[in-house]
């Protein structure tokens, strides 16, 4: 395809532990990206329809330059744009350092598309926003799912939670805006999965995300959907992989764990308890990846 006729998406975190797939998914899929990080991505290769542009998320400037395209070459108009870059995990940095960098980003992130008049937003919500890790308090049921009020107990999951609040204005102010927040389950490659048959000793390893994951390329599968989402208006949708980190059955993980838990549904053997009807059903998201193919 020409490179004029590729629709154009700027990619923040580009250079990330999901970044990185997203960026190869989308150049593969035939979209031409704009990778902004603090380090260019390893998988942005010679000869691909992208491009590396250093940003810092957290100044305001720079990232409405850059989606504006005043600091490229070949400036936009961008189709859309993925916003990935954050400190990824509680506990990497302080509370208040993580707040401040997260929060300033998604903010900057989401004005400057409206003043470059980009109308497709996609975002890294979390998991965590669900109420994890489930130390503090049981999950309210399984399958969990979008219907309940989200309980963060980290800061950077306050910020995530925020985050899916502000998206809803942000979508009031202009009625034509798409935005989509992608809650991740904890993301994996194939050379993490060495360590997941180990997990069975101990069902309360895992515990904390209901034993949860996210093979990296059905997340990259799951933004690429996001980007293609007729609107407008914020949809928020749990995106998980079909099956647990377990080889044990999810019904006996409940049993053992969380006995106390409604579970609202006869499980399938190995099914996710980190339910993806929503994203089934919004996105079309079908997983296509388990670490069971691996090990």
């Amino acid at each position: 395809m020409p490179a004029a006729e590729k629709p154009r998406v700027a990619l923040t975190g580009a250079a990330g532990k999901l970044g990185r797939v997203v960026l190869r998914d989308l150049l593969d899929h035939g979209y031409s990206v704009l990778a902004l990080d603090q380090v260019r991505p390893a998988s942005l290769l010679a000869g691909d329809d992208g491009q590396f542009v250093k940003v810092d998320l957290a100044d305001h400037g720079q990232v409405v330059e850059a989606l504006t395209g005043r600091i490229e070459e070949r400036p936009g108009p961008f189709a859309g744009v993925v916003h990935l870059g954050a400190i990824p995990a509680p506990g990497l940095a302080s509370n208040a350092a993580t707040f401040r960098n997260n929060s300033a980003a998604t903010w900057n992130v989401f004005d400057a598309a409206r003043v470059a008049g980009i109308d497709n937003v996609v975002w890294a919500s979390s998991e965590t926003v669900l109420g994890l890790p489930f130390d503090a308090a049981p999950p309210p049921y399984a399958p969990l799912d979008e219907e309940y009020r989200v309980r963060p107990e980290s800061t950077y999951s306050l910020v995530k939670a925020l985050e899916e609040e502000m998206a809803h204005h942000f979508c009031r102010w202009n009625p034509s805006l798409t935005m989509t927040g992608l809650r991740f389950s904890n993301v994996m490659h194939v050379e993490d999965y060495a360590q997941f048959p180990s997990f069975d000793a101990d069902a309360t390893l895992r515990k904390w995300n209901l034993w949860g994951y996210i093979d990296a390329r059905d997340g990259a599968q799951a933004v690429r959907l996001s980007l293609q989402r007729k609107g407008p208006g914020v949809e928020v949708c749990i995106v998980a992989n079909a099956d647990t980190v377990m080889s044990r059955t999810s019904a006996e993980l409940m049993a053992e764990v969380y006995p106390g838990v409604e579970v609202r549904h006869e499980l399938g053997d190995h099914e996710t308890l980190l339910s993806i009807d929503k994203a089934r059903r919004v996105l079309g998201y079908e997983p296509e990846h388990s670490w069971r193919d691996h090990v």
